[in-house]
């Protein structure tokens, strides 16, 4: 799978579970997932994160040159707090999407001083820890349909021709409502493990169409991804960008707290 972005094919388009903030330092089944991912991958010329941590009305892009790393999150120990991503921005690729927007008659803007939150910068830092690649982070509208997000990704498209990473940043399965009093390594509950099954068998044989309507095709989708479902909408533009009917696959399976899906997918 290994791509280099100066070569004409295309680079992948990926869905990653970033799970928890402080996967960034415990070694866990994911962590370990995450540092072996950005050799896989090969290194991109820029990366488009859709982050479930940026939540807007209308889409937004990140535009600073330098975005700062953003803890967006508390409670944790403090050398989480202490860690830096100096990733470069790309205000030139941000307008460059925000024009494709445009011509396709979707307004969005530019947050001049928008950094990278955790859903971005903690599998980046796993990814590709040099932190010399620039970002671009895009939000997800959670009023938004999942048609509107796929759309978003088939307007990215064209950049993969360029060696641009698209990566959705959310997870497979995220209800952190019935969290509380369960253990990380509690076994994974039957309706998570019935989603995520469901998931992988429509990636797998794209089906697109099922996926778009996951509300009414997914097994107990609320329970699995209550509103507005953030942690969801990250998915739909990676399948945007490989366009409709596209076959995915399978690069990870891990759960945590028996009802956390941390499933990663890629599309070539």
């Amino acid at each position: 799978m290994a791509h280099n972005g100066s070569q004409t094919a295309k680079f992948p388009a990926i869905f990653i579970s970033h799970g928890m903030p402080l996967m960034a330092l415990a070694e866990s089944p994911t962590h370990f997932f995450l540092k072996e991912l950005g050799k896989q991958l090969g290194r991109p010329e820029a990366i488009v994160c859709i982050s479930a941590h940026w939540e807007t009305v209308t889409p937004m892009l990140s535009g600073p040159e330098n975005p700062e790393t953003i803890h967006d999150f508390y409670g944790f120990p403090q050398p989480l707090y202490e860690i830096r991503y100096p990733a470069p921005g790309a205000p030139d690729l941000a307008q460059e999407i925000g024009d494709l927007f445009t011509e396709n008659k979707i307004k969005s803007r530019i947050d001049p001083e928008r950094g990278l939150d955790h859903g971005a910068w903690v599998p980046l830092f796993l990814m590709y820890p040099q932190a010399d690649i620039p970002v671009v982070q895009l939000s997800v509208q959670g009023d938004a349909s999942p048609q509107s997000h796929f759309r978003l990704g088939e307007i990215l498209s064209p950049l993969r021709d360029r060696g641009v990473l698209i990566m959705g940043s959310g997870g497979a399965t995220h209800n952190l409502e019935i969290i509380h009093g369960r253990k990380m390594d509690d076994a994974p509950e039957p309706f998570a493990v019935a989603f995520d099954a469901w998931l992988e068998k429509q990636i797998a044989e794209g089906n697109t169409e099922a996926i778009l309507d996951w509300k009414k095709s997914a097994p107990e989708p609320e329970k699995n991804h209550p509103y507005p479902s953030e942690h969801f909408l990250p998915i739909f533009a990676p399948i945007g960008a490989a366009g409709r009917g596209a076959k995915g696959k399978l690069l990870h399976r891990d759960f945590i707290y028996g009802i956390l899906s941390l499933a990663a997918y890629a599309w070539e």
